[in-house]
């Protein structure tokens, strides 16, 4: 298949994209292979919660992320996340435990692994592969379907960047991986004052008013700028700007466009 590299990672899919967004999850396997990078899914993995507790007292709701993460170490390998949220729990667990002893200590003598984690595993974002593992240059040689004239706005949110000594994917205020994914896959990145803020999604079923007014200033900011589609790395905010923003500018999740790219969206959808 004229791969560029072969490297295998311990694959976190999340529940979003093993439920309601399947094909997105087709697309990131699909074009992940295609680029020489195997992911093998855990076959006992939990949900991560959602959403990172900060309280110091409770532990219980980061249990599942340890053990997935302890799975990745068991196996030598570096774990990769694709949705957004899901990274930002996971990697916010990863990065606690490697400096809580005492959140270390109350984790590992619940858990009773046969050797204490405490934080030895990489976690990627699916971006930071492409980025750092792949490559930028070597992923816009294999594109096959270039985004050639098309003005494609990155939408990051909240979770994905922050916060950002944790998470360390990019500059929080300034970041350019998104943009850098849509140069290699041919695009023309749109830059617009919303694509760091809040989309509203975490507050959609208790104030749909809000969540719509917060989503229709991202979409609006886009196409301000020109933009002909939006892209996003979460499910929730891709459903949030779909649904109730009130806007006609389509939004993609980054790894639909990454198929269709390399010329492999028409064999998922068959």
């Amino acid at each position: 298949k004229g791969s560029v590299l072969m490297n295998t990672f311990t694959y976190y899919p999340g529940c979003t994209l093993r439920t309601k967004a399947k094909d997105l999850d087709a697309y990131a396997r699909s074009s992940a292979e295609a680029l020489g990078i195997i992911l093998e899914e855990p076959s006992d993995w939990q949900c991560c919660g959602g959403a990172y507790t900060t309280a110091t007292n409770e532990n219980a709701t980061k249990l599942s992320a340890v053990r997935t993460l302890n799975a990745a170490k068991e196996l030598g390998r570096p774990l990769i996340t694709v949705c957004s949220a899901c990274h930002n729990v996971i990697k916010q667990t990863n990065y606690d435990i490697s400096r809580d002893e005492q959140m270390a200590f109350k984790i590992n003598n619940y858990l009773k692994l046969d050797e204490p984690y405490n934080g030895e595993t990489t976690v990627y974002h699916y971006l930071e592969m492409l980025r750092d593992v792949v490559g930028f240059d070597n992923l816009a040689q294999k594109v096959v379907n270039p985004f050639k004239g098309k003005k494609i706005a990155a939408y990051y949110g909240c979770l994905l960047l922050r916060p950002s000594k944790a998470l360390a994917m990019d500059d929080p205020e300034n970041p350019t991986i998104m943009e850098d994914f849509i140069k290699a896959i041919g695009g023309t990145p749109v830059i617009y004052a919303q694509r760091n803020e809040c989309c509203g999604g975490y507050i959609t079923m208790e104030d749909k008013a809000q969540a719509a007014k917060r989503s229709g200033a991202v979409m609006n900011s886009a196409e301000d700028q020109g933009a002909d589609m939006v892209i996003t790395a979460c499910p929730l905010c891709l459903y949030n700007l779909k649904k109730n923003s009130g806007s006609s500018l389509p939004v993609y999740y980054f790894t639909e466009l990454l198929a269709e790219a390399l010329g492999l969206k028409e064999a998922n959808n068959e």
